[in-house]
């Protein structure tokens, strides 16, 4: 490999002639051999943006020159294409203010800048990250990141899984199956309503989500080191959220105290807590489906689910349901993430959280993870969901639990003799009944009903 030599403050340094990075990319490279992780792709694009945004500020400001400004935007917008992902190798497990990767950005803007210009005027620090400081730019491409990924991927996804239920809701509401309640029989409902529990599991999900992403239009940028806002001007704060907004297509707005920006990641914490709620749902959810397509003779089998992809190595003919298997790991991964943002987010001292690439990592990673396994699960399991009409008739006659419909007829105690000697004797409930001599045929015919003990208007 051929080298080039760059140096910083610290001293010179080789670095591979075909990359665009410098000294500090190249130091941390060397230096944080840590794992196999890397920076998020979403961030490195969130750097662009606000470099972006930050290059046309300080422009209007007369603090860089058009030249300058073109430069680096035009390099901005080839991250943004995904034309520079190679020259971004930096792992999460470095230094906690997430400096190094904000000066590989730097460092990279600067070098194809120039090459772009062809000549050297660009200087990582000096240009690309004028009056900006690692300690704001990281925590800004954080919610910058953190928004658009909940926005773009994880919002539609929802929408897609939720509409499937709706629709399966409405088809199957006349179809009365039995319930159940601490995995024991219980008085019957109607599969659409079941699943009407599961649409409703999406919806206010999306809902408290959305209600949640206002805490991540905030950005720290202007900030700077500790958020006092030291060599950057008056202005910038406010100007730079309207060009992040208009670069992104994401309303943005400056942070109401930096000093808060910078130390706490509380809105981070809030947020991701309403994406645990929604993995919670899917987890259960995901479950029920899996239960009620067991079998196919030996358990439940209610419904049917789409055959995918042969089950077993050792036993033909097995079909398992690995499309709710994949969405409950996915689900237990972000609820360990949720514990690792959430004790991340309160360390730190003073005026800065030294936990932010973590925090970046396993935000996004969840983001990422159940936008994509929603979406998986939607079109390979739940839009093909069936009734199994056999078995759900078979579950719903001998259902002890049909009784509860007696209980304003003859009592709470009379109704439980009833199902216990059915149930002890392996007869139905009528000829339980009959044999007690409490209700007559006719009058048990006329009062047990299922489709009259649910309600389809709920």
């Amino acid at each position: 490999m051929d080298y080039r030599i760059e140096h910083d403050s610290i001293g010179e340094i080789r670095v591979p002639k075909d990359k665009y990075w410098a000294a500090q990319t190249e130091r941390s490279h060397e230096n944080f051999l840590i794992g196999t992780e890397k920076m998020p792709e979403e961030i490195i694009r969130a750097f662009a943006i606000l470099k972006y945004g930050a290059a046309e500020t300080n422009k209007n400001l007369n603090l860089i020159d058009e030249k300058k400004a073109g430069a680096i935007k035009k390099v901005c917008d080839e991250i943004l294409e995904g034309k520079l992902d190679e020259h971004f190798p930096l792992v999460v497990w470095q230094t906690g203010s997430g400096t190094q990767s904000n000066m590989n950005v730097n460092e990279v803007i600067a070098n194809r800048g120039n090459e772009i210009l062809k000549e050297k005027v660009l200087h990582p620090n000096d240009d690309v990250n004028k009056s900006q400081s690692s300690n704001d730019t990281f925590p800004t491409a954080l919610h910058i990141s953190a928004l658009l990924s909940i926005e773009e991927k994880l919002i539609p996804a929802i929408d897609q899984l939720e509409e499937t239920f709706d629709k399966l809701s409405k088809d199957y509401m006349e179809i009365i199956k039995t319930g159940r309640t601490h995995l024991q029989d219980a008085v019957p409902l109607s599969l659409g309503q079941e699943i009407s529990g599961w649409h409703r599991m999406l919806e206010l999900s999306k809902e408290m989500i959305k209600d949640s992403l206002e805490r991540l239009r905030e950005i720290a940028l202007g900030g700077t080191a500790v958020g006092t806002g030291l060599n950057a001007h008056k202005d910038f704060a406010e100007l730079v959220a309207k060009e992040i907004s208009k670069k992104s297509g994401h309303k943005f707005i400056s942070a109401k105290n930096k000093f808060h920006a910078l130390t706490s990641k509380d809105q981070l914490v809030f947020v991701h807590g309403a994406i645990r709620a929604l993995a919670c749902d899917m987890l259960k959810m995901a479950n029920d489906v899996r239960l009620l397509a067991s079998g196919p003779r030996c358990g439940i089998g209610e419904i049917t689910i789409p055959a995918n992809e042969p089950g077993s190595s050792i036993m033909p003919g097995k079909v398992n349901p690995t499309q709710a298997e994949a969405l409950t790991m996915v689900c237990v991964q972000v609820m360990a993430n949720d514990t690792a943002i959430s004790i991340a987010a309160s360390q730190g001292n003073y005026e800065l959280n030294v936990y932010m690439p973590l925090i970046a990592y396993n935000f996004l990673q969840s983001v990422r993870l159940l936008s994509d396994a929603l979406i998986s699960f939607n079109k390979n399991c739940a839009v093909g969901i069936k009734p199994n009409m056999e078995k759900i008739n078979e579950n719903v006659n001998k259902s002890l639990m049909l009784v509860t419909a007696l209980n304003p007829y003859i009592g709470y105690e009379n109704a439980a003799k009833i199902a216990k000697k059915a149930h002890q004797e392996g007869t139905t409930l009528k000829e339980a009944c009959l044999s007690l001599k409490l209700l007559t045929e006719e009058e048990f015919d006329k009062i047990v009903d299922p489709k009259k003990m649910v309600n389809l208007k709920r």
